[in-house]
C-alpha cells in the first residue's frame, strides 16, 4: 500500500477561558496560596473549586467545542480504533452530549470533565487546556525511572533526583525541610510497589489514565517517566507524568521501595506539592480575572482588517502543548553533555562529534523555534560533519515535540537530496460545510496563503504545479466512508513546502543513508512523527526506541490506520498521528478571514 497523507486539520483547544464568574469572597481560599510559587495541593484545589458552574459558560464552552470537532480529522475514526490503539475509542459525540447532560458543583468539575475526556482521546493535537485549571502541576519529588540492574528491568526513583529537583529552588525543597521528610535519601531506590500496585502496574494505570498525547501505550508509559529534552533552546529535564502531572486531585503517593545501600523494604508516603504555573493574584476574584475570564488574546482575528497585514505565507505547524515548559527545570550541570558542540549548536539542534570521530549526532529537541535559523544550523551541523570526516550520523529526537511541518520535511530533504523527488506524503482535508463555505469565500475574496491556511496555493497539484488561489480543490468533495459513516474529504494534494526553503538542499545525500539511524523514547510529536516516517519508510532507516515496560511492545515502525483515500496517516513511529494544527486562534482567524463568522455552523467566540 502506498504511504497516505500526514496532512490533516485537527485541533489543539488550548488556553480557551471562560467570561468572568460573579462570585462571594467571603472565606475566600485563593488568599491562602496568593503570591506562592509552591502550595500544598489541597490548598490549590480549593482555590480552583472556588467558583461555582455556571450553565451558560457550559453552553458556551460546549457549542464551540461541538463545532470545532466538526474539523477534526479523526473523529470517526475513534469509534473503532483498530488494535494496538484501542484505549482510545470513543464516541466523541455521545461523551459531549453526557458531559452536557451531567451535574456539576463548580466550574472545575466541568472543566475537569472535558479536559480529562480530551486527554483520553491520547491526540496531543486535540485538548482542552483550560489555563484556569491547568495553571498547577503537581510535583513529587521522587520521579521515576526504568532501569535496568544485573539484565534486568525495575522501576527506580531517578538516580539524579537530588541534582534534579535541588534546581527547583528552595521554596520547593524547604517545604520537605519543614515538615521533616528526607526525599533526597529516596534517589536511587528501587520501586516495588506503587499505591499497593506493582510498580509497572501502576505506570501502566498513569499511561492509560493521565498522559494522553500518544494512541500508542508502549509510548505514553515512556510518558510517565522522567527523561531528558531540549526545553526552548537549553537541556533540560522533564519530570514525567507521575511526579508532575497537571491534575492536584492527589495530595500523596505511597510507594513500597528498597533503599540504596539497604536491603530493607519501606513503605513511604510521599506528598506532592504543586507548583503554581499561571499569572499573579492576590485573591479570588483577581484569580478568575488574571487566569480565567477570556481576554483579547483568547479568539481569532480578522486579518483582512489587521493593522498589519501578513507579508509572508503562514507557517503550518503539527506539535504538542506542553504545559509542563512553563516550569522547565534545566538538565543537571554532571548530565549535560561534556563533548564539545558543532556549529549550528545555538538553536533547538545540538550536534555533537563522538569520540570515534566517525559518528555525528544531532539531538533535535523539536521543529520549533527560529524558522529559518533551524534550517541554517542543519546545514552548519552537516558542514562540520562533514570537514571533520563524519562518515554516520545518529539523530536523537528524544521528548521531540514536534514544530512546523516543514522543517521537518526539510531536515528529510537535506538529508536525503533533492533527486529524491517530492520528499512528503499527499493530503486532503475533511470537507466538512463550512470548510467548504471557507474556501468558497477565501475564493471569492481573493484571499492567499499570506493570510489563510485554506487557499488553494497551500498545495500543489499531484504534478506537483501550485495551485492557484482561486482554485477550489474541496466542492465538489470525494465520498469517503470510515466505521460506517459518511466523511467526505476534498481532493488530494501534496504541500508546498520547497517554497519556504532558504538554504538550498544538496543535490546528492550528504551521507550514505544506510549510515543513518534514529533514536527516541517514542515522545516524538507530529512533525517529529512525520520525519521518522519517512526516514523509514523511504530509506529503510533503523529506528531504536529506548525505555517502556518489560514485555510490553512499543509500537515504533510505521503502521497504517487510515484508508489510503484519507488526509492522514497514524505514524506509531511515535504513536502520534502527523497533521498541519490549527490551534482555536488560528481556526477561528480563519473562520473571521474568510467573513463565516455569523454562519450558523461556526463556533462561536469564547
Amino acid at each position: 500500500m502506498a504511504p497516505v497523507s500526514h496532512w490533516g486539520l485537527s485541533i489543539s483547544l488550548a488556553s480557551l477561558a471562560s467570561a468572568v464568574l460573579g462570585a462571594p469572597t467571603a472565606g475566600d481560599p485563593c488568599i491562602t496560596i496568593a503570591g506562592k510559587t509552591f502550595v500544598p495541593p489541597a490548598d490549590a484545589l480549593a482555590c480552583m473549586k472556588a467558583f461555582p458552574f455556571n450553565e451558560t459558560l457550559r453552553q458556551n464552552v460546549l457549542t464551540n467545542i461541538a463545532r470545532v470537532f466538526d474539523f477534526f480529522t479523526f473523529e470517526d475514526y475513534y469509534l473503532n480504533s483498530p488494535a494496538p490503539f484501542q484505549e482510545s475509542t470513543i464516541d466523541i459525540r455521545a461523551t459531549i452530549n453526557r458531559i452536557n447532560q451531567t451535574t456539576y458543583a463548580t466550574d472545575y468539575d466541568f472543566n475537569k470533565d472535558l479536559y480529562d475526556f480530551t486527554t483520553q482521546l491520547n491526540d496531543g493535537h486535540t485538548r482542552w487546556f483550560p489555563d484556569c485549571y491547568t495553571s498547577f502541576q503537581n510535583i513529587l519529588p521522587a520521579p521515576v525511572v526504568t532501569l535496568e540492574e544485573n539484565g534486568v528491568e525495575n522501576v527506580f526513583i531517578a538516580p539524579d533526583s537530588v541534582e534534579f529537583l535541588t534546581l527547583l529552588g528552595t521554596n520547593f525543597t524547604g517545604f520537605f525541610d519543614s515538615i521533616g521528610f528526607d526525599w533526597k535519601r529516596l534517589a536511587g531506590a528501587k520501586v516495588l510497589s506503587i499505591e499497593g500496585q506493582d510498580a509497572y502496574t501502576y505506570v501502566d494505570f498513569i499511561a492509560k489514565t493521565k498522559s494522553g498525547n500518544y494512541l500508542d501505550h508502549g509510548v505514553r508509559v515512556n510518558s510517565v517517566f522522567t527523561s531528558y529534552r531540549i526545553s526552548g533552546t537549553t537541556f533540560s529535564q522533564r519530570l514525567g507524568d507521575l511526579a508532575g502531572p497537571l491534575d492536584v486531585t492527589q495530595n500523596t503517593l505511597t510507594m513500597t521501595l528498597i533503599p540504596v545501600g539497604s536491603s530493607q523494604q519501606e513503605t513511604i508516603t510521599i506528598p506532592y506539592l504543586a507548583n503554581f504555573l499561571g499569572l499573579p493574584f492576590t485573591d479570588k476574584d483577581s484569580f478568575w480575572a488574571n487566569n480565567c475570564a477570556a481576554n483579547e488574546n483568547t479568539n481569532g482575528v480578522d486579518l483582512k482588517g489587521s493593522s498589519s497585514l501578513v507579508q509572508q505565507r503562514r507557517l503550518p505547524k503539527a506539535l504538542i502543548i506542553d504545559k509542563t515548559q512553563s516550569s522547565a527545570v534545566d538538565l543537571p550541570q554532571p548530565f549535560v553533555p561534556t563533548l564539545p558542540p558543532v556549529a549550528g549548536s545555538g538553536g533547538v539542534i545540538k550536534s555533537f562529534i563522538l569520540p570515534d570521530k566517525i559518528t555525528g549526532v544531532m539531538f533535535v529537541g523539536s521543529f520549533g523555534g527560529d524558522f529559518f535559523g533551524f534550517q541554517s544550523d542543519v546545514v552548519s551541523a552537516i558542514r562540520a560533519f562533514q570537514h571533520a570526516g563524519v562518515t554516520q550520523l545518529l539523530i536523537d529526537l528524544t521528548n521531540n515535540g514536534g514544530g512546523f511541518v516543514c522543517l521537518g520535511q526539510f531536515l528529510h530533504q537535506y538529508l536525503s537530496g533533492s533527486g529524491l523527488g517530492y520528499p512528503g506524503f499527499v493530503s486532503s482535508v475533511r470537507a466538512n460545510p463550512l470548510a467548504q463555505k471557507i474556501v468558497a469565500a477565501d475564493i471569492k475574496l481573493g484571499l492567499n496563503a499570506n493570510l489563510a491556511f485554506y487557499t488553494a496555493d497551500n498545495w500543489a497539484f499531484l504534478n506537483g504545479t501550485q495551485e492557484p488561489s482561486n482554485f477550489n480543490y474541496i466542492t465538489p468533495d470525494l465520498p469517503f466512508t470510515i466505521n460506517g459513516v459518511s466523511d467526505p474529504t476534498s481532493q488530494r494534494f501534496h504541500d508546498t513546502c520547497e517554497l519556504s526553503f532558504q538554504s538550498p538542499i544538496p543535490r546528492t545525500p550528504p551521507f550514505d543513508l544506510s549510515k543513518i539511524a534514529i533514536v527516541n523514547n517514542g515522545n516524538c510529536a507530529s512533525t517529529c512523527a512525520m520525519f521518522s516516517t519517512l526516514m523509514n519508510e523511504r530509506h529503510g532507516t533503523k529506528i531504536a526506541v529506548f525505555g517502556g515496560k518489560p514485555g510490553e511492545q512499543m509500537e515504533f515502525k510505521g503502521k497504517l490506520m487510515l484508508n489510503i483515500k484519507h488526509c492522514s496517516k497514524i505514524d506509531t513511529v511515535s504513536g502520534m498521528a502527523g497533521n498541519q494544527v490549527l490551534e482555536w486562534f488560528d481556526l477561528d482567524t480563519e473562520i473571521k478571514t474568510a467573513g463565516v463568522k455569523s454562519d450558523p455552523l461556526a463556533p462561536p467566540d469564547l
